[in-house]
Formats: C-alpha cells, structure tokens, sequence
C-alpha cells in the first residue's frame, strides 16, 4: 500500500505552495484516484511521493520511504506525462534499454509488447506512435519489470473511449492480482466509475477522501441527459410544470441541441415531451458534475445558460461555465454508464447530432439494460472482483467482463551485477544513430581539413595526421570526442526515461563509471580511425611522403589518446554536472581557449626545481624492476601531463570529478 503523510511542496516566492499537507492511503488490490481541477496541485503530489521534487513529507511504499528500496522500479512503476524516450529510437530498442537499466532480461520487452498490443509496432520509432499507441508503451514501461505499485498522471489524457476501456481494464488486473494503483484525473466521473476510493484535491488541499459509492453518493450530482431540437421549448415546459407542481429543478442548456435537467428523472421528462409532441433523441439518467466551479474562459469551453426553478416561483438566470453532457454510448471517461443509451437505435447520435462511431456502438451494445425511464440502481450493477473488494466499490461503475493479461510474473530475478550500467549505456548509445552521424561528420571533416592543411603547407606532420590547425583550439576529432561524451549525459535530462527511478539517475556512480568507460572507448576508436582516414587520403592525394609514420610516434599515440580521452571526459561529466549537452561541449571548448593559457601563464614563471628522472627515482622507491621497459611509458604519461593542454585537461578533470562527487554526497544527504 501507499502512505504519504504529509505531503507540502516548498513555497513559490510570495505565493502559497502547490500543495499544503495532503496525507492520504492507497491500498493494495484497489484503484485509487487522486481526483482534482487542472492546477489542484496532483501532479506535484506525484513528484513528492516519488522524490522528484523538494518538499516536506514522506511517501511510505509497503512500508519504506522510496530511497530506502534497493530497486525502486521493482517496487513503484511511474508514468508521468508522455514517454520520456528519444525521438528516433525504436519502441523495442527503448524497452531493452529499460531492461538493461531495471535488471531484468531482455526477453521481457517482448512479453510486455504482446500484452499491450504493440508487437506490430515494436520497430518504429516513438516520434511516429499517435497518442493512444504511445500510453501503450508508457504502460509498457510501466509493467516492465513487474512493480507491486502503479503510480500514474493522467493516464487517459487525449485517448478514445475504447483505449480508456482497455486501460482500465488493465489498471483493474493489476489491482485484482493484489497490486496497488494509484491514477490521477480532472473528471469526478471517471474517478466515482473506476476507482474503489478518491482522494479530492483543491488548491493543493484534501477536501475528500472517500470510497467512491460515498464519493458519487454526497459529491456529485443525478441528472437526466437530453437531446432534442426543440431543447428551449422543451426546457420552458419543463420549469413551467415545475412551479407549478412547487417542484425545484434546475434546467441547463448545454451547447448544441442539448439539456441537462437536476431533480427530475427520466419518466417525467418523457412524459412532458411526450404529451406535447417533442421529438426527443436521447433520455438518459447519468451521474452530473461536482457543482457550479469557476466560470470557464469562452475561449477554451462552451458555456451555457443555467435556469432554474425554485419551489416559490421564482425564476434565477445566470451565465457561468457549461457542464458538458457526454456522448450517451461513449462517456469521456471510457467507462460508459450501463443506462446510457439512445432513443432510437437505428440511428444513434452524439449530443452534438453527429452519429456515434462504431466503437461507441459496441460499447452501448455492451452494457447493461436497464428499463426504460427507470434510473438502474447502484446496487444493481454487476462487479466481477472478489467479495472482500466489492464492499468498496464505486457505485456506477459497469465491472470489466474480461480482464486483460498482463505480462507473466518475474519469478527469478538475476543478482545485482556492475555489468547492469554498462549494458544500460550501451544500447542507449547504440540505439539512436546520432553517435554514428557524428563519427562519420568527424571523419569527413578531418580529410578536409588535412587536405587542406597539406595544400597550404607549413604545418607538421603530427598535427596533418590529426587534422589540428595551429589557429584551432582543438582538432576535430577531440570535439567530437566531447561532443559525444556530453550527449551521453545530455539525453538523460532532455530525455529522463530514468527520472523516476532513483536507483538508476544520472548521479549514481556506477552509471557514472559505465558512462566514463563507454566513452573512452567510443573516443579511442574515433581517434585511431581519424589518424588511418587521415592518413589514407594523404596517401591518395599527396603520395607517400605526408603519410610516413613519424619517429617519435609513441609519445605522440600517448599525447593523442589522452587528448581525445580527456575531451570525452570532461563533456560527461560537465554534462552531468550542469545537466546540459551544451554545457558540456562547452566545457570541453573552455579548456584550451581558457585554461590552457592560464597554464601556460604559470609554468612560464622562474623554477629553480626541475622533474627531471622521475621514474627512475619512482623505480628506486618501489624496489621494484618495471618489467617491459615501463619507465619509457611512465616518462611519456609525464611528458603529456607536462604540456599545456595535457596539465589543463588533468586540472579540467580533476575539478569536474571533484564537483560531480560533491553535487552527489550533497543530493544524498538532502
């Protein structure tokens, strides 16, 4: 179960917070709807349960506050908004991505892409799935690796009636297998229909925490649906024969052609349009809204005209926000109500006279009858879950006849394993072509510019191979060595597929590892292929003599690789320093332009001390022979850290790891 005792966001300034001591409970094997206005304050409650964002309270999932769980997304599956993946990766390669991340096979991208329906979209991209397809996949995030607790905002935000009802359905499997699920929502409609409890925010205040028979009990309103062309005559005879029977009713007209009538059922309403000849296309009993909100901007919403008739005659006229009648075969929620149904089935219509689509036919065909004129009562309705959950539930929710599979349970996970990071940040290198794309921009502008360079003369034979310009800071190859390193870091802030599992951000240090390890590796391979391409199209254009392998080529491998290493350190960590791609490329430009000379500036000052033969000392200190000749390469490390560029790269470092380090011993204290 879920416990946030508690829950405030930290103040905005002068403005009050967002949210101010919400405590609530989520209990396992229910559906739980933290039910709110846009702007309540529920997706910031989300973000401080999960630990997104700085706040006081705490969130106890089963019983442990979320930092204290080894694999949170073992324990807590999270879908906030749209899928966080890159554009251009592929719908399979993005769940094998979040496998190599949660710890669990790579197999079971494949079982969850088969219970959501998206085998046949498992090689397209995410930047091609329409809406209903990429909840799809967000549930599929969701379910990877098999969590006891769903944690989702809005999960049918902008879906069709027939993917509400599917998603539901699954959200109900998972609670009826004794998992817990907690949803977010803007309409009471949905929350008193598919949830067992809701939890009412406003103003980031709790003003509900109910079970959603009471909730549809005392919170919203009856009213009948009707939709007729003659809707004012209609509602001027309906509010006449009510002061005249000291009746109190109150008539909205709603856009279109449509009524909304309180305090009336649907058998009086029918005989009044029957006994004056009003055709009428829709009577149906449904479940009203909260109550008068606040006016609705004409720009965003229709707004309607309220009338109401009161038992002393009275007349009271207003003009204030609208309250929208649903589609009486596809309700906005997706769930629709069992008594909703059209006049004539020959030709069903909307509210707005267009015809009901095909799914909203099989969805009227699907519910219950219930007489006609008669509101069904909630006891009526039918609830396929065991009988210890059905004391709690809601009161005109049709239950779900067939539950969804869900994927099968992971019953033997694979142990912790210092591979888990490094697997992660391989596929997510490799899943999108944008470090190929850089390679091959580098590759290519290096022959150009050491074909250049050779034409123009008056440049040496290292740095020809290397393509490095005496006006340049850096060649080519070092800035994409650290424009790649940068990207490694910058696309998990553009595109946070790990935001919400802790055990797995950016400021874990063995993904800081796998991602030091990938990139020095990516930036070797860039290094020896621009010296070979370099070389060969000397070779081609200019003969042999421009493509000779120099004398002194070890100490000049040694200066090259820990020059492009260096780069594609200092973009990772810059990047996760300052969470930023650019931020990180630029890092990797401010070393030789900035520290460089301030360098330069220092060593050029008096020296009375010199390092000459450290490693023959160091040798005689260790009491050791270095076998292979290993003082050569231990000379040549010195030499290079001894250069400008190479002591500016090792300062460079040495401060963003220092920086990286702090920044997380500061964010795990807090």
């Amino acid at each position: 179960m879920i416990q946030a005792i508690g829950l405030t966001s930290n103040p905005r300034k002068e403005l009050p917070p967002a949210v101010d001591d919400v405590s609530f409970e989520a209990h396992a094997g229910r559906v739980t709807a933290l039910l709110g206005a846009p702007g309540a304050g529920k997706t910031t409650v989300l973000r401080l349960m999960l630990e997104l964002q700085q706040g006081r309270g705490i969130t106890y999932f089963r019983g442990r506050p979320l930092h204290r769980i080894a694999h949170p997304s073992r324990e807590v599956g999270v879908l906030l908004g749209d899928v966080p993946g890159h554009p251009a990766r592929t719908v399979r390669g993005h769940l094998r991505m979040l496998c190599a991340a949660a710890g669990v096979p790579a197999r079971r991208a494949d079982e969850v892409l088969e219970v959501v329906g998206l085998v046949s979209l498992r090689d397209e991209r995410l930047d091609t799935l329409s809406r209903g397809m990429d909840r799809r996949l967000g549930l599929a995030c969701v379910l990877l690796a098999d969590p006891h607790t769903l944690v989702l905002d809005d999960p049918t935000e902008g879906l069709s009636a027939r993917e509400c009802r599917w998603l539901y359905g699954m959200l109900r499997a998972h609670a009826t297998q004794g998992g817990t699920v907690l949803l977010t929502t803007a309409d009471p409609k949905a929350a008193a229909r598919t949830a067992d409890r809701v939890v009412a925010l406003e103003q980031g205040r709790l003003v509900a925490d109910l079970d959603a028979a009471d909730f549809a009990r005392t919170r919203l309103r009856p009213r009948v649906a009707v939709r007729t062309p003659h809707a004012s005559r209609l509602a001027a005879l309906l509010t006449k024969e009510a002061r005249t029977a000291q009746r109190s009713i109150e008539v909205v007209r709603e856009s279109g052609n449509c009524l909304s009538v309180y305090g009336s059922t649907c058998a009086d309403v029918g005989e009044t349009a029957f006994r004056h000849g009003i055709l009428v296309h829709q009577l149906a009993d449904e479940i009203g809204d909260m109550g008068p909100g606040p006016e609705q901007d004409p720009s965003t919403g229709p707004r309607s005209d309220h009338v109401r008739q009161t038992t002393n005659g009275k007349w009271v006229a207003a003009r204030g926000g609208g309250h929208t009648v649903p589609t009486p075969s596809v309700a906005d929620d997706g769930v629709p109500p069992a008594d909703e149904r059209p006049a004539t089935p020959e030709a069903p219509l909307t509210p707005d006279g267009e015809p009901v689509t095909a799914a909203g036919q099989e969805a009227s065909a699907e519910a219950p009858q219930a007489p006609t004129g008669e509101p069904r009562p909630a006891d009526a309705l039918p609830d396929d879950r065991p009988s210890s959950q059905a004391a709690g539930s809601r009161a005109a929710t049709p239950a779900v006849e067939a539950l969804p599979d869900l994927p099968p349970p992971i019953s033997v996970r694979p142990a912790p394993s210092p591979l888990r990071p490094l697997r992660y940040e391989l596929r997510r290198a490799a899943g999108v072509g944008t470090g190929f794309l850089t390679g091959a921009a580098v590759l290519v502008v290096s022959a150009l510019t050491a074909v250049l360079l050779a034409r123009v003369g008056h440049t040496p034979q290292p740095r020809l191979l290397v393509a490095w310009p005496q006006e340049l800071p850096l060649p080519p190859a070092a800035l994409g060595a650290g424009l790649l390193g940068a990207i490694a870091f910058g696309d998990e802030f553009r595109h946070p597929a790990l935001a919400a599992d802790r055990g797995t951000v950016p400021r874990r240090l063995g993904l800081l590892a796998a991602k030091l390890l990938v990139a020095s590796a990516t930036a070797l391979v860039l290094a020896f292929l621009t010296v070979g391409c370099n070389a060969e199209v000397l070779y081609l254009v200019y003969g042999r003599e421009l493509a000779e392998v120099p004398a002194d080529w070890l100490s000049l491998s040694a200066s090259w690789t820990g020059l492009v290493i260096g780069c594609a350190w200092a973009g990772v960590l810059a990047a996760g320093l300052f969470r930023s791609t650019t931020a990180g490329l630029a890092a990797v430009v401010a070393v030789p332009i900035v520290v460089v000379p301030l360098v330069q500036k220092v060593l050029e000052g008096p020296s009375v001390r010199t390092a000459a033969g450290f490693p023959l000392r160091l040798r005689e200190v260790l009491l050791s022979q270095w076998p292979f000749g290993g003082e050569r390469y231990l000379a040549a490390v010195a030499r290079v850290i001894a250069q400008p560029v190479g002591g500016a790269l090792t300062l460079s470092l040495a401060t963003l790891l220092c920086a990286y380090l702090l920044t997380t011993v500061r964010s795990r204290v807090r």
